[in-house]
């Protein structure tokens, strides 16, 4: 940072390219308490998208270009036992210790097990966990997304939860009304993934086309391609 003023630690965003990393984002950024300096991507390299978004790296490369932030990829295989994972993901954290790394910023917003998963990993690595929108009420905060300018697309539905047809949907108002009872309208968890391609965290828009909706392993991934 340039002149005398106060140094902020340096964080990571856990960025998955859907609307919720963008906009945890989006609210550190607007705190102003972290110097975010990179987003801490998983990629599956069997398909070399992003893990369980289903997103492919071209658009995570354009979409981080416009959010202004280096890619960290944690690359894993397909199909990834927990052992693997878990190996990646501290051989990442080490390396953002080393590199003066102290906090990792996660878009949460009310899975208690997933939180406390993430404090457990993170215990001891010298790197503290960050959840600036943890219980956000999910109804309000879609809305307000959207009113910002958030566009979103999704990439990926739970078939146990949403037909396929909502996969390639754009996450709208339009969606959120069409949203079946008891669906989150965050899908916070685990109803549909998304892909953000405008929003006040990117510097511009992405233009994408959407591809052919592929249905495997209890989801329906929706191909979106470069504009």
């Amino acid at each position: 940072m340039a002149g005398n003023g106060p140094t902020h630690p340096k964080a990571l965003i856990a960025w998955s390219s859907g609307k919720d990393s963008a906009w945890a984002l989006h609210e550190a950024r607007r705190a102003g308490e972290f110097d975010v300096v990179g987003a801490l991507t998983t990629v599956t390299d069997s398909f070399g998208r992003v893990s369980m978004h289903g997103v492919r790296e071209e658009l995570l490369r354009a979409q981080l270009d416009a959010a202004g932030l280096p890619s960290l990829v944690v690359r894993i295989p397909y199909p990834c036992p927990n052992e693997v994972y878990e190996r990646e993901m501290a051989a990442a954290m080490a390396q953002a210790k080393e590199d003066g790394i102290t906090h990792v910023i996660f878009g949460d917003l009310f899975l208690e097990d997933v939180r406390n998963y993430r404090e457990t990993r993170m215990a001891g690595t010298g790197i503290t966990p960050v959840f600036p929108i943890w219980q956000r009420p999910t109804g309000a905060l879609a809305r307000e997304m959207i009113a910002s300018g958030v566009e979103a697309t999704l990439a990926v539905v739970d078939l146990r939860k949403l037909p396929a047809s909502f996969a390639g949907r754009r996450f709208d108002a339009a969606l959120l009304d069409a949203l079946p009872a008891g669906i989150d309208p965050c899908g916070e968890t685990g109803e549909f993934h998304s892909f953000v391609s405008a929003g006040p965290m990117l510097k511009g828009k992405i233009q994408i086309a959407t591809g052919e909706t592929v249905e495997r392993d209890g989801f329906a991934f929706a191909d979106l391609l470069p504009g």
